[in-house]
């Protein structure tokens, strides 16, 4: 996910606005399609994952030029540590996608005349559902790291591809993301975490992450060129 020179400025308005637009995508797809499916949790589910992942191709498209589309923590905490530079300094990438993932599930609140403020009730605790943030998180790195180095034109379709096949094949519906995880901790809808939960989460995604590196060193390496 590398950028051309772009302003500090932009970049953080990117990764901000793309951050708000996702949740709002996540929690407001979720809202519908339990409205929607009439108590079939499968059909809300494919809904939720459906829509999930073509917001994410089309942000990343669009605002990948500009910040380099993270969006996650955990994808610019990897692309840092692999030695990358970005139009901003790295913290600033973390408090713009906390503080858009949060008014992104405001939006999502507001446009179903929803409460604004209703912490979490859905339980998502255990080892199944840490082992699935692991593995969610994991793929999702993996991809995105090999993704640009080698096939970086299809990285946006990659990117959307896992997310929607982790929605199904893990037992956490794949959050994979520790911004997502936070704001997802205040909403009482389907897409909803108790914050008590959040830790287990966001452990077992930095986990993910930190796997993710070695794999992609064994497999590429970290030479000069992923730079």
């Amino acid at each position: 996910m590398s950028t051309p020179a772009v302003s500090m400025r932009a970049a953080l308005a990117a990764e901000f606005l793309g951050t708000l637009l996702l949740l709002a995508i996540v929690v407001g797809s979720g809202i519908m399609g339990q409205r929607l499916a009439a108590g079939n949790v499968a059909v809300a589910l494919l809904a939720n994952a459906a829509a999930t992942a073509a917001g994410l191709y089309v942000l990343i498209e669009l605002l990948g030029p500009v910040s380099g589309a993270h969006f996650n923590p955990a994808v610019t905490l990897a692309l840092r540590v692999q030695g990358r530079r970005f139009p901003a300094p790295w913290p600033y990438y973390l408090v713009a996608q906390a503080i858009g993932a949060v008014l992104g599930v405001w939006l999502a609140h507001a446009m179903f005349e929803l409460p604004l403020w209703q912490p979490g009730t859905h339980a998502r605790s255990g080892g199944a559902q840490a082992l699935s943030e692991a593995v969610a998180t994991f793929g999702l790195l993996l991809t995105i790291l090999l993704g640009a180095r080698f096939r970086p034109a299809a990285l946006p379709a990659l990117v959307a591809s896992w997310i929607f096949a982790a929605y199904w094949f893990t037992a956490s519906t794949s959050f994979a993301n520790p911004a997502v995880t936070l704001a997802r901790s205040l909403t009482q809808t389907f897409a909803g975490i108790r914050p008590q939960d959040v830790g287990g989460f966001v452990v077992a995604q930095i986990l993910g992450m930190l796997a993710a590196l070695l794999a992609m060193a064994a497999l590429a390496g970290q030479g000069a060129d992923d730079k």
